[in-house]
């Protein structure tokens, strides 16, 4: 997997080497990732007294999925994601909406005004999955 990642890795650097489109990306992964898990905040199940929500469920598998990439990064977004669930579930939709389009916002923002060059993810939508861990490592570097 280590290689998977690496490959991964340099490619989505490669789209991301302009100061301003780092900083877009710093500020817009997250809105995008806390506008996600606020829609997506509806009750599909319970479990005993806890609601079983699809943003929970989405988190659990995309948790696991980051940290089969990369161990470190993968929980700590996790734990980002679950501190994020715990506030963004007590929103009303519209907000969850407005911080979603507010981050894709930045995002090609970065990436017309700054990188001049199409995101990632349009080559390869694995990059959606990169580029929280990405963001993660810029905050607290674990990978070098």
């Amino acid at each position: 997997m280590a290689r998977q990642l690496e490959a991964l890795w340099a490619d989505y650097e490669e789209h991301h080497r302009t100061a301003g489109n780092k900083w877009c990306h710093l500020v817009g992964i997250p809105l995008i990732a806390a506008g996600l898990t606020g829609l997506l905040a509806v009750e599909v199940a319970r479990v005993g007294a806890w609601p079983l929500e699809v943003s929970l469920l989405l988190i659990l598998l995309m948790g696991g999925a980051y940290v089969w990439l990369h161990a470190g990064l993968g929980v700590l977004f996790t734990a980002f994601l679950l501190l994020i669930y715990l506030g963004m579930r007590q929103l009303d939709w519209p907000v969850a909406l407005a911080l979603f389009l507010l981050g894709w916002v930045f995002q090609f923002i970065g990436h017309g005004v700054y990188e001049k060059r199409s995101p990632a993810f349009f080559k390869n939508l694995a990059h959606l999955l990169v580029g929280p861990l990405w963001v993660t490592n810029h905050v607290i570097p674990l990978r070098r």
